[in-house]
């Protein structure tokens, strides 16, 4: 297994190009299973997640190749299967987002049931409720989600739940209500860019969709889809991920091709922290200020602060004088990171969903990946670290962050992908 190996103190400067959402790529790609037809998906990032939705959408009997670097074409003519194995579910827990178009396509579908996940329980019980408003027969049977309906009906669903809206829930019903008769109208819809894109993608199939973007989703049973041509949208997450290893590493970052709307409150934190942010004409540069402040950030749904980006602002306010917190409302276990980031010196103290983090300096250790994020927000660390830190089991990064190793080194960060 790699390892990751910084050497930190080390100003970043320079522009690095953000790679296509991988949050939204993984849903994307599960809707090529809806109708029987052939998808062209470009700008789809290379990462481990990907390289999973692939090998589970083959298992079902799709047909899929890499034209480019970037593009992938599937052809989904052949699917027979609707089953998802647990071998595959249990690698990745939005392999979950197949259960939608299986039943949407077959009227039938089973899927391993998703297990916990090392940021916290996410169950999908709203996800199974909007199934069965919509005429689903659900049972859960030798750890699996099999579902059946003689046929899909048009309902009013309320999907919010006690952290706010679901995005792979939000995907699901949307999904499965493209054939469904009448209106089916999703309220306490996740609003994320992510959701979006996917409705617009299935709009090209031919779905009647409104109301994408705000908490209120109408769709429109038709008949059939067809195939289609569709560019995912940017990575908002890894996007942010660049631009704070600008800031933590005191230096000066553009990141490219992003929507800067897709990262307001995120910006406005930034501002706020004192760092000089310019948008410009392909994205966005940040810039550490001289005199920079403490924080108080809450998560929340979309358009409110990311937890994605919860980890690795968390490892720059370490740097930060001042006291800071942090108020963790989607995920409150999402905490994995800070045990690490103690043993390079941080000063951080949890209570509940909220950490309190005294601003100091950061020293070179060994450190071990916990998740996705976990895993930036160490790297992020070891930029602005004394000495050399090494971040082991960096298989988790890879599932997010195509080349994140590439891509420091070409800002100037000293780092290596190291064998064990």
């Amino acid at each position: 297994m790699d390892k990751i190996v910084i050497d930190g103190l080390c100003p970043l400067k320079g522009k690095v190009k953000v790679s296509g959402a991988k949050n939204s790529s993984l849903p994307l790609i599960a809707a090529c299973l809806i109708s029987p037809s052939k998808f062209i998906l470009k700008n789809i990032p290379r990462v481990i997640d990907v390289h999973t939705m692939i090998k589970l959408l083959v298992a079902l009997g799709s047909k899929i190749e890499w034209l480019s670097e970037d593009t992938l074409s599937i052809d989904s003519t052949n699917v027979k299967k609707w089953r998802a194995p647990y071998q595959m579910v249990s690698k990745m827990r939005a392999s979950v987002c197949v259960l939608g178009p299986l039943l949407t396509r077959f009227k039938k579908a089973e899927v391993s049931y998703p297990g916990g996940c090392i940021i916290g329980t996410r169950p999908i019980d709203l996800h199974l409720k909007g199934l069965m408003r919509l005429g689903a027969d659900i049972q859960l049977k030798d750890g699996y989600v099999v579902a059946n309906a003689k046929e899909l009906n048009g309902a009013s669903i309320y999907l919010a739940g006690n952290f706010g809206s679901t995005v792979l829930g939000t995907a699901n019903i949307m999904m499965a209500s493209v054939f469904a008769k009448g209106d089916t109208t999703i309220e306490g819809a996740a609003c994320e860019p992510e959701v979006v894109d996917l409705g617009n993608l299935l709009i090209k199939m031919g779905a009647k969709i409104q109301g994408l973007g705000s908490p209120t989703i109408t769709v429109t049973g038709v008949k059939e889809l067809h195939g289609a041509e569709h560019t995912i949208i940017s990575d908002r997450i890894e996007a942010g991920t660049y631009l704070i290893s600008g800031i933590i590493s005191r230096g000066e970052v553009e990141v490219e091709d992003i929507d800067p709307k897709l990262l307001t409150v995120f910006i406005d934190k930034l501002i706020e922290c004192g760092v000089e942010v310019t948008y410009t004409g392909r994205g966005i540069k940040v810039k550490a200020g001289k005199d920079l402040k403490s924080l108080e950030i809450t998560t929340l749904p979309y358009p409110g602060f990311p937890t994605d980006l919860q980890a690795q602002m968390t490892a720059f306010l370490t740097t930060v004088p001042g006291i800071s917190f942090i108020h963790e409302k989607i995920y409150p276990d999402r905490f994995m990171h800070v045990a690490e980031l103690l043993r390079m010196g941080a000063k951080i103290m949890r209570e509940g969903p909220t950490t309190m983090i005294q601003g100091g300096e950061l020293k070179g250790a060994p450190v071990m990946a916990s998740d996705l994020r976990a895993s930036a927000a160490l790297v992020l660390a070891g930029l602005a670290a004394k000495g050399r830190t090494e971040v082991n089991r960096v298989y988790h990064i890879d599932r997010g962050y195509p080349k994140i190793d590439e891509k420091l080194a070409s800002l100037g960060a000293k780092i290596k992908r190291v064998k064990e």
